[in-house]
């Protein structure tokens, strides 16, 4: 039997809901009637943020991890999955997935069984079984752009396997959110040239002609097969950071000598 949580409630059987919060506040509504439930809706999302921030903020240097909920224990894309979570438990960071099945599950498995931190941003949606067992850090979420808040704000850097529309979505907007420096750049590195290179075919071929794009967009992202080349990458990138934050503040603290 699915569990399915609305916030501190737990739901079960008839009592699951056919829609969501996020679905209910995004509906188009005809009359007024959202002049009513809409502001004391803001409540619940800021109170989402708050204890986003605060479940988060000590969990440390961290990488998120994306891809398919429908990936299956066995296979190759699970398998990386585990390898990549372990791997970058040993290399120092905390691991953040949507806390799901498949390639999310893969990833926790990895960071927990390797004594790191695992974590699980759920969200409430009918039709998914809730955090998997290998999350020891959870944080379930009803609306998506919380949720999607925390996978940036706390993460170094984003590893992505293969995927469907949602890991697209976060592939993209992680894409997005850099090329206009809205965040400081991460790394953003794609495991599986089987599975996208394709997607980058057509990114150059077709995208980049019509001058949606700029050549320069490309040096945004690696593709790899290798789950230990992706975790060097967002390890040398975190250590360069760490190196020119130190250096700016010893630079601070000589000008205030």
């Amino acid at each position: 039997m699915n569990d399915y949580r609305k916030g501190p409630v737990l739901l079960r059987g008839k009592h699951v809901p056919q829609d969501s919060s996020s679905s209910r506040l995004l509906d188009d509504q005809g009359d007024a009637d959202w002049l009513h439930g809409d502001p004391w809706r803001v409540l619940r999302i800021q109170s989402e943020f708050v204890e986003g921030f605060g479940a988060l903020a000590e969990v440390g240097p961290a990488i998120s991890v994306f891809g398919s909920a429908r990936t299956k224990p066995g296979t190759r894309d699970y398998e990386i999955g585990e390898t990549v979570g372990r791997l970058l438990v040993e290399a120092g960071f905390s691991v953040i997935t949507g806390g799901g099945p498949g390639v999310m599950e893969a990833a926790n498995k990895g960071a927990s069984e390797a004594g790191g931190t695992s974590v699980g941003l759920g969200i409430e949606l009918p039709h998914e079984q809730g955090v998997n067992e290998y999350v020891n850090l959870g944080v379930n979420f009803r609306y998506f752009f919380a949720r999607k808040t925390m996978f940036v704000k706390y993460a170094q850097g984003f590893i992505v396997l293969p995927g469907g529309f949602g890991t697209f979505d976060e592939l993209f907007e992680s894409l997005t959110l850099v090329q206009t420096r809205t965040v400081t750049r991460f790394p953003i590195v794609l495991v599986g040239h089987h599975y996208w290179d394709g997607l980058v075919d057509w990114l150059r071929n077709t995208v980049l002609p019509e001058g949606t794009i700029s050549d320069t967009d490309f040096d945004l992202f690696t593709v790899t097969d290798d789950p230990a080349e992706a975790v060097a990458i967002v390890q040398d990138y975190s250590e360069k950071r760490a190196q020119e934050r130190a250096a700016a503040a010893s630079e601070q603290e000589g000008q205030g000598m």
